[in-house]
């Protein structure tokens, strides 16, 4: 449990100090025969900072529930 705080935690900074992400998709337009005509695709993705903070709370709520679960 302490391990999955820790992830999110860390998921959660990642997610306020880069607010996007890039990925690129390659595209094959056409094929004939040894002549192939491609391009690459480059997509932008937004994350809003309330889902870093989200995962932050979150994280710091699984690491207190796993140490309170030990009595």
């Amino acid at each position: 449990m302490k391990l999955a705080g820790i992830i999110l935690i860390v998921l959660g900074v990642l997610a306020l100090v880069y607010q996007t992400f890039n990925y690129t998709v390659h595209k094959q337009d056409a094929k004939l025969g040894p002549v192939e005509i491609s391009h690459d695709e480059t997509h932008s993705v937004w994350v809003p900072p309330v889902i870093g903070g989200v995962l932050i709370v979150a994280g710091v709520g699984a690491i207190a529930a796993s140490g309170r679960s030990k009595i």
